[in-house]
C-alpha cells in the first residue's frame, strides 16, 4: 500500500540576521526586513517523508505552507528534493496569525486535501520556538500525535500503524501509533537531502497563479503542456475557513511591548592554564552558584 504524506513547512525569517527592524510596531515579525529561508526542522521532517516515499513505492509527498506569495519558494524547494506537489495558503486575512490561527488554517486546508495517512512537520519554527502548531493541528483534526520524533522506523501498511523513535529529555524511546497521524520532528533527525539536479530542471518554472500574473512567464505555453508546473494557491474562501478564526482576528496572543537587548560584558578576566588560575575560577563559580 502506498502512503499519502503531507509535510507542513514554513518560510521563516533568517534569525541569524536579526536587526533593529525585525519587528513591526504592532508586535509582529517584519518579514520584509529579513531574508527568508526554509524552516530548518521542517527540512528534517521533509527528509523523513521522502525516506518513507523511497521505502513505499507509489507514495506521494505534498508540501503545505502558509504565507505571503513569496512562500511559494518553499514548495519549489520541496519539489527540487523529491516532493510531488504542494499547496500555498495565501490571503491577507491569514496575516498576523499566532499558533492558534495558523493551526486552524492548516487544519482547514488538510480537511480540503482529505486523503492523507501521515502529516509531518518540524517540531517548531525558528521565528517563534513555540512547538505548538503541529500538536494543535492534530487536536483540531482529532488525530493521534507523536512529537520529538528522530526517526520513523517503520510503517505497517496492513495494520495501519507507525513506529517512531523519539528523542526526549533523559533518553530515547520507541512508540507506536495508528494511521492517520501527526508527527513532529526534531532538528537532531537526519538532515534533508540536497536538491536533485534533474528535479531542479523539471520544476524550476513552477509558479502559482499570482506569480504568473506578476512575472509574465517567458514560456506561458509550458503551463498547459506541463500541468505539474501549476502550483496550487488557496485563499480563506477556498478552504472554507471562518474569517474570525484567521489572522490577527483569530489570534489571542498579543505582543504588548518589544525591547532590543544588547548584551555587554561588564568586565573581563584573562586566565592562564595554571592550576592556581583554574582552581580560582572553580571557587568563584561555586561561590556564585554558576556550578555546583
Amino acid at each position: 500500500m502506498s502512503l499519502k504524506i503531507v509535510v507542513l513547512a514554513k518560510q521563516v525569517p533568517d534569525t541569524r540576521n536579526v536587526g533593529k527592524d525585525a519587528m513591526t510596531a504592532e508586535g509582529t515579525v517584519n518579514r520584509s526586513a529579513l531574508p527568508a529561508i526554509f524552516n530548518p526542522e521542517d527540512l528534517n521532517a521533509l527528509e523523513q517523508a521522502l525516506r518513507l516515499k523511497d521505502r513505499h513505492p507509489g507514495s506521494t509527498v505534498t508540501i503545505l505552507t502558509m504565507g505571503p506569495g513569496r512562500a511559494a519558494s518553499i514548495i519549489r524547494e520541496g519539489l527540487f528534493r523529491g516532493a510531488d506537489g504542494g499547496y500555498l495558503l495565501t490571503d491577507r486575512a491569514f496575516a498576523g496569525a499566532d499558533t492558534l490561527a495558523t493551526s486552524y488554517a492548516l487544519s482547514m486546508a488538510i480537511r480540503k486535501i482529505k486523503d492523507y495517512d501521515i502529516i509531518i512537520g518540524g517540531r517548531q519554527a525558528i521565528d517563534g520556538d513555540t512547538a505548538q502548531v503541529g500538536p494543535q493541528v492534530a487536536e483540531k483534526l482529532g488525530l493521534t500525535q507523536i512529537t520529538y520524533a528522530e526517526e520513523i522506523l517503520n510503517v505497517d501498511e496492513a495494520a495501519r500503524r507507525i513506529t517512531v523513535k523519539r528523542h526526549i529529555d533523559g533518553g530515547v524511546e520507541t512508540v507506536e501509533g495508528p494511521l492517520p497521524i501527526v508527527v513532529t520532528v526534531n532538528g537532531s533527525a537526519a538532515p534533508c537531502r540536497p536538491r536533485n539536479a534533474k528535479l531542479v530542471q523539471k520544476y524550476k518554472y513552477a509558479l502559482t497563479p499570482t506569480e504568473k500574473a506578476q512575472e509574465a512567464p517567458a514560456h506561458p505555453e509550458l503551463y498547459d503542456q506541463r500541468p505539474y508546473l501549476n502550483l496550487v494557491e488557496w485563499s480563506v474562501a477556498d478552504v472554507e475557513a471562518d474569517l474570525a478564526q484567521c489572522g490577527l482576528s483569530g489570534s489571542p496572543t498579543k505582543v504588548k511591548t518589544i525591547q532590543n537587548i544588547v548584551f555587554q560584558a561588564k568586565e573581563s578576566k584573562t586566565l592562564s592554564g595554571s592550576d592556581a588560575d583554574v582552581e580560582g575560577l572553580i571557587v568563584e563559580l561555586l561561590a556564585n552558584h554558576t556550578i555546583g
